[in-house]
Parts: structure tokens; C-alpha cells; sequence
């Protein structure tokens, strides 16, 4: 059954896509500085903060949301400038942060089973 969309929930969207391009433009500039480091903390970041979303909403555009913030982010770094200015390189590295950090949004995004709150337990007998 979907939540109610009110405006502490449309707050959170907003928050969670503000956090999602603040995350993919940190992730741009670490995994370029520490190749296989900065690149595994830079998936791990954005990972995190979409299942994060996900969790705190209880909805699964919590976690689409940070994905599409991210997305934007590293979209519009990854268009060169009129200078002749870019930010990624031509290496492996980045063509692994935009691809795999696309496949962890869409893994987040279509997760089978959201987080259930707790509660008692359902088996029999206890």
C-alpha cells in the first residue's frame, strides 16, 4: 500500500536528491584521487545512501530519488566545458564509477523486499 505524499515526505525526497548529488560529486572527485580505494568508497557512498533512503522512507523512492540526484550530479560533470576542461579521465576507473554506480541505483531501486519494521514475531508459540 503506497504512504501519503505530505510535505515532510516531499521534504525527505528533496533532502535524499540534495544528499544524492553532493554524494555522486564527492564520488567524482574520490575515485579519480585513490583509484581502486576512492573508487570502491565512492560506490559504497552512493549505495549506502539509497538503500539508506529506502529504509528511512519505507518506500522504494527513497531510494530512486538519491539515485536520480547522483545521477544529475555526474551527468553534468562529465559534459566538458567550452575551455577544453573536464573532470574525469579517460581510464577504467570512471568508466566503472558511472556504470557501476548505475547499476547499484537501479539493484536499490527494484529490491525485492523492502525493510520491515520490527515487531513481534510471527512464529507460532512465542
Amino acid at each position: 500500500m503506497a504512504s501519503p505524499l505530505n510535505g515532510a515526505r516531499l521534504a525527505a525526497y528533496a533532502g535524499l536528491g540534495a544528499l544524492g548529488a553532493l554524494v555522486g560529486a564527492a564520488g567524482a572527485l574520490v575515485q579519480g584521487g585513490w583509484f581502486p580505494g576512492g573508487l570502491l568508497l565512492a560506490l559504497l557512498g552512493i549505495a549506502g545512501l539509497c538503500y539508506g533512503g529506502i529504509t528511512a522512507t519505507r518506500t522504494r523512492t527513497g531510494g530512486v530519488v538519491p539515485g536520480a540526484g547522483w545521477l544529475l550530479a555526474v551527468l553534468l560533470l562529465t559534459a566538458s566545458r567550452s575551455e577544453g576542461d573536464f573532470l574525469f579521465g579517460a581510464g577504467i576507473g570512471s568508466y566503472v564509477f558511472l556504470l557501476g554506480g548505475m547499476a547499484v541505483v537501479v539493484m536499490c531501486a527494484t529490491l525485492s523486499k523492502l525493510p520491515q519494521p520490527g515487531g513481534p514475531s510471527v512464529r507460532l508459540g512465542k
